[in-house]
C-alpha cells in the first residue's frame, strides 16, 4: 500500500497526503523514527488514534509516526490483597487503544478509569491531553510516564509532578504551544517529550464511585453511590452514544486502521451502534474530533459579563498562577450565540455541528479540512461577538490557524 492520508487516519476523516508514514513495532524503532525526523529537520507528527487533530488538506511534507506497540501488563500480580493497600499498577505501551485499556482494567476488577470509557485515541495521547470525563481525569491515575526527550535525546521517566497536569493539558502539551492555539517554534505538532509507555496506579475493586449527576441519573442512583465498574462503564458508553460522542467503529474496517484496536471491543462497539441507530451504517455525528472547543476558564471580572444563567464552576486559571477563575460551558456559549445542533455555514454544507451535540464539528461524508475550519471560525467569531469570549480549539490544528 502507498502511504495513507490524514483522512484515512483521523476520526473526522479529513486531511492531506503524508510524505512518509512509519509504524514502528519496537521501543527502539519509535525512538529511531523520531530521531530520524529530528536529524533531518523535517516536520514530525506522532499520531495516536487520530481523534484529537484537524489537519490541513495540503500535503504534510514530513514524517508521521504511529506506535504499533499495544501491550498491556500488570507489574503487580492481581491477586487477593493483604492489608489496606489495594493499589494495582498497570503499564501500557503508548500505541495501546485507550478504550481497550479501560475494558481490560474493568474486566480485571480495577477501579480508576471506568469513567473514561469510550474516549477515542491511545494511551500515549491520553496523558498529553489529560483526557477527562464523568468525574475522572487520566491525571488521577497516572503513576509515571516513560518518554523520549527530543531535547536531551534521553529516555526519561516523568512523575505526575513533572507532568503539571491541568484541564485538558500537561507539560507535554504545553511544550507544543507558546500561547493558546499558537504553535511553538520548535516542538509542533509533536511535543518535546514523546510518550513511550504509561504506568497507572489503580485500585483493586470491582466497584467505583458515580461522580457526576448526569451519570447518576442514567443509572438511577444518587451521586456518590458505589456501583460495579462494569455498570458504570456501560452507562458512560450509553450516555456518550446518546450524544454521538463516540467514534464510529466502521473506521476499523479501513486497511490503515486494522489491528489498532482489539477485535472484541470493535465487535462490542458495532453491536452498540446497531442497537442505537438500528443499523451499522456510518454515523456521521461520530465523524468528529469529539469536543472541538475547550470550556473557557475566565477571570472573575470576565465571567461577570456573561448572562446570569451561563454555567459557572470554580476552576484555576490556565496561566499556571494558581489563581482561582470561573469555568463556563463552551456548549452553552455556542448554543446561546445562535449556533444550534446541526448548524452549517450554508445549506448542504459538508461540515456541520452534530445534530446531537453543539460541541462536535462533524464531517457529513465529503467535508475537507477547509470546510471544518470555516465552520470552526464561524462559531468562534459568533461566540466572541455575543459574549466576548474567544473559544480555544481542543484538537491539535496542523496547517490551520484557529486562533
Amino acid at each position: 500500500m502507498t502511504s495513507p492520508t490524514f483522512a484515512d487516519l483521523t476520526t473526522i476523516g479529513v486531511g492531506g497526503s503524508i510524505a512518509r508514514f512509519i509504524e514502528p513495532d519496537s521501543r527502539v524503532g519509535v525512538i529511531e523514527a523520531v530521531e530520524d525526523a529530528d536529524d533531518r529537520g523535517v516536520p514530525l507528527c506522532v499520531i495516536g488514534g487520530g481523534s484529537n487533530m484537524l489537519v490541513s488538506d495540503e500535503p504534510f511534507m514530513g514524517f508521521v509516526v504511529r506506535d504499533a506497540r499495544r501491550s498491556i501488563g500488570v507489574p503487580d500480580e492481581v491477586a487477593p490483597v493483604e492489608g489496606d493497600d489495594r493499589t494495582v499498577h498497570v503499564s501500557a505501551e503508548a500505541g495501546t487503544n485507550w478504550d481497550d485499556l479501560v475494558e481490560f482494567c474493568v474486566r480485571l476488577g480495577l477501579e480508576g478509569v471506568e469513567g473514561l470509557s469510550g474516549i477515542p485515541g491511545t494511551v500515549g495521547a491520553s496523558v498529553v491531553q489529560n483526557i477527562g470525563a464523568y468525574g475522572q481525569e487520566v491525571a488521577d491515575s497516572v503513576d509515571s510516564v516513560e518518554v523520549w526527550d527530543r531535547e536531551t535525546k534521553k529516555v526519561v521517566e516523568l512523575t505526575p509532578a513533572d507532568l503539571h497536569f491541568g484541564y485538558r493539558t500537561s507539560a507535554l502539551k504545553s511544550s507544543m504551544y507558546q500561547a493558546p492555539a499558537t504553535p511553538a517554534d520548535k516542538y509542533f505538532p509533536t511535543p518535546r517529550y514523546v510518550v513511550l509507555s504509561v504506568t497507572f496506579a489503580l485500585r483493586h475493586s470491582a466497584t467505583g464511585v458515580v461522580n457526576v449527576g448526569q451519570l447518576a441519573r442514567a443509572l438511577g442512583v444518587e451521586t456518590g453511590t458505589r456501583l460495579e465498574t462494569q455498570a458504570i462503564r456501560d452507562a458512560v458508553l450509553a450516555v456518550r452514544a446518546g450524544k454521538g460522542m463516540l467514534e464510529d467503529p466502521n473506521r476499523y474496517a479501513s486497511p490503515w486502521m486494522r489491528g489498532t484496536k482489539e477485535d472484541r471491543t470493535i465487535a462490542a462497539a458495532m453491536d452498540a451502534l446497531k442497537a442505537v441507530n438500528g443499523s451499522t451504517d456510518p454515523d456521521y455525528n461520530r465523524h468528529s474530533c469529539g469536543s472541538f472547543f475547550m470550556n473557557p476558564v475566565l477571570t472573575a471580572d470576565a465571567a461577570a459579563t456573561l448572562p446570569e444563567d451561563a454555567p459557572r464552576f470554580a476552576a484555576p486559571l490556565p496561566d499556571g498562577s494558581g489563581t482561582q477563575g470561573v469555568k463556563t460551558s463552551a456548549a452553552w456559549l455556542i448554543d446561546h450565540a445562535g449556533f444550534h445542533k446541526g448548524f452549517a455555514v450554508r445549506e448542504g454544507a459538508a461540515a456541520s455541528l452534530s445534530t446531537m451535540h453543539t460541541l462536535a464539528l462533524t464531517n457529513r461524508g465529503s467535508a475537507t479540512a477547509a470546510d471544518v475550519a470555516e465552520l470552526a471560525r464561524t462559531v468562534q467569531n459568533g461566540v466572541e461577538s455575543a459574549f466576548g469570549v474567544r473559544l480555544v480549539p481542543e484538537p491539535v490544528a496542523i496547517g490551520i490557524d484557529l486562533r
